[in-house]
């Protein structure tokens, strides 16, 4: 039998997992995927808007995967620094594919960053996502403007969930403390705003045409931000989705406001030089107008705006963590690889494996990661001969338990369901998430 273990339960795990089950070469594989966490699917869960039911319906899927009599959840385990190390990993697995996605946001590295109403929009997400490390303190909504610095997917998403209204959010699994904040904010305008023109972003065009489609908030794009975009003089130059986004913001530009409760404004070409301060808190962001430089980039033009705002997310991408035991590549946030296998020192280090994020960077879609997880699954089949000849232990998950650990199986994970589908229960509501460690291991360890 050939033991794996990988670590991570996002869709680049359960990708990972499925594809060592399914293949034929290696008939006799058992997987155990480990998670920090008490809950499976990584960002699937914990990233993917409340409001996105259809992507968050891939749970479905990855939970047929996580069902396979061959695959066990192991959930609240540590790996790295305060948890299992990679060594000893490697003494219970005859491998290890490490899928620990990218966890730390990118910074702006301007004035005021730190300051009080200034936060990633990671920070945000895993709040209104009921992640159990979120802060706890919530956001400042009590003012009438926020600013999204970003035009990716996810300054989308975090825009589009400050426009909307507490009722359109009630039916779905957001925690009661975050719908709460919402149904309380003054937000009223959200400005989201990237320092190249709208050829530049990186936003879907189905993302970004849901904007559009609030029923509470007009978008507000100003023709001046558009008439700097080069890609206009020949449309037919640009890939697909960039002309089609074209479209979009040019609609928008020439369609009057309708008067809606809420305006997303869509800014272009404006670059953030500092977070501006009033009684110690965020009082709004100082931008540079930006130009093209003819070589695909962006050049300040030495004039600014000021934008008045009381909230400040950033959403301007994200970096691997690095995992203590395991080399990293600082300058690109991975850990270093060939077609999945971990180098150390240049050469492949028998057993370690990566995929997702970790191993090419946070760049593609959920969907990216299936082919991702397939090459390192491949690469770890072609080792899989001399990895099952070395002994490892018996019964991993016993071992797990040795140390003090406490792993939540499956069944723990359907008893977490169960508590949620109770909680929304009683609130009138679909099923809510439980947003607390305590909450989620009471409702898992229910099931012992």
């Amino acid at each position: 039998m050939l033991r794996v273990a990988v670590v991570g339960s996002g869709p680049s795990g359960v990708y990972a997992a499925q594809a060592l089950v399914q293949q034929s070469a290696v008939p006799d594989v058992r997987v155990h995927i480990l998670d920090r966490l008490p809950c499976p699917y990584g960002l699937v869960r914990y990233g993917v808007a409340p409001d996105h039911e259809k992507i968050k319906s891939l749970q479905n899927n990855l939970r047929s995967v996580l069902e396979d009599e061959r695959i066990d959840f192991v959930g609240n385990v540590e790996v790295g620094a305060h948890g299992l190390t990679p060594a000893r990993l490697l003494e219970l697995y005859h491998a290890v594919v490490y899928c620990v996605g990218a966890a730390r946001d990118r910074r702006l590295g301007i004035p005021g960053e730190d300051l009080p109403g200034s936060h990633s929009a990671t920070d945000f997400v895993s709040w209104y996502s009921a992640h159990p490390d979120a802060v706890t303190g919530g956001f400042p909504l009590g003012g009438p403007s926020a600013v999204v610095i970003g035009v990716g997917n996810v300054a989308v998403d975090v825009a589009r969930i400050l426009a909307r209204g507490a009722d359109e959010l009630r039916t779905t699994d957001v925690p009661e403390p975050a719908l709460a904040a919402f149904a309380a904010s003054r937000v009223r305008d959200v400005h989201m705003v990237g320092r190249r023109g709208p050829s530049g972003a990186k936003f879907t065009t189905k993302e970004l045409r849901e904007l559009g489609a609030l029923p509470g908030a007009d978008v507000v794009v100003e023709p001046a931000d558009l008439a700097l975009e080069t890609a206009y003089a020949d449309p037919e130059a640009v890939p697909a989705v960039v002309r089609r986004n074209l479209t979009v913001v040019r609609e928008w530009a020439a369609r009057p406001p309708a008067g809606r409760a809420r305006r997303i404004h869509v800014r272009f070409f404006l670059r953030p030089v500092e977070v501006l301060e009033r009684g110690g808190r965020v009082a709004g962001v100082r931008f540079e107008r930006t130009a093209p430089d003819g070589r695909g980039g962006v050049r300040g033009t030495g004039t600014y705006e000021d934008i008045e705002a009381q909230l400040v997310l950033r959403a301007v991408g994200y970096r691997g963590v690095p995992t203590p035991g395991l080399p990293f590549d600082t300058d690109r946030g991975i850990v270093p690889n060939a077609a999945g296998r971990v180098l150390r020192d240049g050469a492949p280090s028998p057993g370690e494996y990566v995929a997702g994020w970790i191993k090419r960077g946070p760049t593609g879609v959920i969907g990216t990661n299936r082919p991702c997880a397939k090459e390192t699954v491949a690469s770890l089949l072609g080792d899989a001969s001399q990895l099952a000849a070395r002994p490892v232990a018996a019964d991993p998950l016993a071992e797990l338990q040795a140390t003090g650990q406490r792993p939540v199986a499956w069944p723990g994970w359907l008893a977490i369901e169960s508590a949620e589908e109770a909680l929304g229960r009683t609130l009138g509501r679909r099923s809510v998430k439980i947003a607390d460690w305590q909450g989620l291991l009471s409702a898992a360890h229910g099931a012992d």
